[in-house]
């Protein structure tokens, strides 16, 4: 076969794939799910299971599970995982691009399923189970996410890693006992994190006076503007220049760089916000960008008591 006719008969598969995945993710956002379903379930007439089929029906779960419908988003969760499942035998989660989205999305819908039920104890453990077998792959920290969305709150914040850092040196956790403190998880392509910048700042003018304390923990991810591929010391360098042009107003915020810190605290959402009250005991944990009204409510709860 002609190397041109191969590049174009790839490039054809491809983009079936993506459109495969872009259509019923459009359908969904326009809340038709018959119709999305129906798309997915077209290709998996034509193409039988393939991680791409598994990534549609893992969006096909979170919708079903949005709208309530426990015992759909639960089946879809399960098949998402059965097909997962072939490809696993023979290559690492990572290899395939579609993988970490399916099984990352199954696993999630099949624990908040189980919490909605009631059966939280069950969730959390699965969870778990979950994470000792996807350790060092990329949903740890999606896993650890979901754990800590059920069971955190109101638990001992686990320490930080504070070897490495950005900025000054951060104290530990257990050094900064009698004082609130705010952790800030962010990553350097975060457009969220520089939007949720004006209000930290804000927070810090007003509650710092009563010991608010604020550190932003990040990572290194492998790469840097536009998706280049970066050795560690490279990516490093790239960081402080990002945060001296959109992170100037948390300039002397500590930061400690470790991954170790995001899969902790389960922090494959960012931003992520956790809020620690004086006496070492986490009582706000948020992926996602989050008000400055709603953080204020946080912190004005934690200083009452």
């Amino acid at each position: 076969m002609r190397p041109l006719l191969i590049l174009l008969l790839a490039f054809s598969a491809l983009a079936r794939q993506v459109s495969l995945i872009n259509g019923v993710r459009a359908l969904i956002a326009g809340h038709d799910f018959p119709a999305a379903e129906r798309l997915a379930r077209t290709y998996q007439t034509r193409n039988g299971p393939t991680p791409e089929l598994a990534a549609s029906l893992s969006w096909l779960a979170r919708a079903a599970l949005e709208a309530k419908n426990l015992d759909q988003a639960d089946a879809l969760a399960q098949e998402t995982t059965k097909i997962t499942a072939r490809f696993l035998m023979g290559q690492k989660l990572d290899d395939d691009p579609w993988l970490p989205t399916a099984q990352g999305a199954a696993i999630e819908v099949h624990a908040q399923v189980l919490a909605a039920r009631g059966e939280r104890p069950e969730a959390t453990d699965y969870l778990r189970t979950q994470l000792k077998q996807f350790a060092g792959t990329s949903i740890a920290e999606r896993i650890g996410k979901n754990i800590n969305l059920l069971s955190l709150v109101g638990k001992p914040a686990p320490a930080l890693e504070e070897k490495d850092f950005l900025g000054p040196r951060p104290a530990s956790l257990a050094a900064l006992r009698g004082h609130p403190v705010l952790l800030f998880f962010w990553a350097h392509w975060c457009g969220d994190c520089k939007a949720e910048v004006a209000i930290l700042a804000n927070l810090r003018r007003t509650f710092a006076p009563q010991g608010l304390v604020v550190l932003g923990p990040t990572r290194l991810y492998g790469y840097v503007a536009g998706g280049e591929d970066a050795p560690a010391e490279k990516e490093r360098l790239y960081i402080e220049q990002v945060r001296k042009q959109h992170y100037a107003a948390l300039a002397d915020v500590p930061a400690p760089l470790s991954a170790a810190n995001f899969i902790t605290y389960g922090a494959s959402t960012t931003p992520t916000l956790v809020l620690i009250d004086r006496a070492g005991i986490v009582r706000y944990y948020h992926p996602g960008a989050a008000s400055e009204a709603e953080i204020t409510a946080q912190i004005r709860g934690v200083l009452r008591k």
